[in-house]
């Protein structure tokens, strides 16, 4: 992509031993959270399956809702696996040895039908342009959030088939070389980070559809032959179904900020959460702080704030307190569209960082 923006980001003083500090990757807590969270997708798809091969007849009246609750726990915590584990790891920073970010970006993105060529193309210009109109692809505000209603709440505790269709399509027509389908982002958005010209790039999402329908493809038809066709169900779809939490914890980022601004403390929201959600959302809810210093391992975001809190607005604790406060956000710009929230800045002397910082360090390159 070579269109070009100068944005001169504003950035909290951080000591330098610090930073250092903070920047330094730990294979093993890497380790801890992805494989943690594998752990327990297996764990919870071995429940379900467990569930399913005992239901009969005379034990469905208790027997059902366990397969229920057990396929509700699977997916919640599969629904992580795409854009949340393959973000993390698509910065190359959990892990200080880089084979393993790959190796597990692999194992993710397969398993949530997730192309990481195209994301990471997206997501390090997201980083560097964030939130600025016809620069920044990813997020455009205004943010729509309809989470009201029936619909919304069928499809959050159980599945949206639009979404899922849209996902696989992509991935199919992409594994017969048509890039053309809108997916993750819209089809319009991947020409722009991934052009034409950028023979390897394209060549590298092909040839990975490519490899997740053959494999997803072959997986279940070996599940089929085999007489244990529900493995489709766990395995195949496992990251597809009971979003909720993913919603609640994510949507949040960017829901009515700025736009057109060099400052992350207003275009991007950062709230406090207990350690379960924060597990699930690889830290994620210190969004602010991963903005402003992307090359910060996911892990040692919690200490970054604390180094950093004298200069940045307040934060709600909590999922309902933060959902309580984009609610009224939301409500306001119903009645004034152009509204969008201005949080309390602290008046410090801060330092700068080039959007071309940001782009390289979000890559760490």
């Amino acid at each position: 992509m070579t269109e070009s923006i100068k944005i001169n980001w504003y950035r909290c003083k951080v000591d330098r031993a610090l930073m250092s500090e903070l920047m330094r990757k730990s294979d093993a807590r890497a380790f801890l959270q992805a494989g943690g969270q594998l752990l327990l997708f297996a764990v919870t798809g071995t429940l379900a399956y467990n569930a399913f091969l005992n239901l009969n007849t005379a034990n469905w009246p208790w027997m059902l809702p366990a397969l229920l609750l057990a396929l509700f726990a699977h997916g919640t915590n599969g629904t992580f696996m795409g854009g949340i584990a393959c973000h993390e790891l698509c910065h190359k920073t959990p892990f200080a040895t880089q084979f393993w970010n790959a190796f597990f970006l692999r194992i993710f993105s397969f398993l949530a039908w997730f192309d990481p060529t195209g994301y990471r193309a997206s997501h390090i210009r997201h980083h560097q342009v964030t939130v600025h109109k016809g620069h920044d692809g990813e997020i455009e505000q205004p943010l729509g959030l309809d989470w009201h209603g029936l619909k919304f709440a069928l499809t959050a505790f159980t599945f949206s088939p639009s979404w899922i269709w849209k996902n696989l399509r992509f991935m199919l027509a992409a594994a017969r070389g048509d890039l053309s389908h809108d997916g993750f982002f819209k089809s319009a958005w991947l020409q722009r980070v991934v052009p034409e010209t950028d023979v390897r790039g394209r060549h590298e999402i092909i040839r990975w559809a490519r490899i997740v329908v053959g494999g997803h493809l072959a997986l279940a038809a070996l599940f089929i032959l085999t007489g244990n066709w529900f493995l489709i169900v766990i395995v195949n779809f496992g990251t597809f179904y009971c979003s909720w939490l993913g919603i609640l914890t994510g949507a949040p980022q960017h829901v009515g900020l700025s736009s057109d601004v060099n400052d992350f403390r207003l275009n991007c929201r950062t709230y406090t959460c207990s350690w379960l959600p924060a597990f699930f959302y690889w830290n994620m809810q210190y969004h602010v702080e991963h903005h402003m210093f992307p090359a910060v391992p996911f892990y040692n975001l919690g200490r970054l704030r604390e180094a950093i809190k004298h200069d940045l607005p307040p934060c709600t604790h909590g999922l309902w307190a933060t959902w309580c406060e984009l609610q009224s956000i939301l409500k306001r710009q119903r009645s004034e569209p152009g509204y969008v929230h201005v949080p309390p800045l602290p008046q410090n002397e801060g330092d700068r960082a080039t959007d071309e910082t940001l782009l390289s360090e979000a890559a760490q390159t």
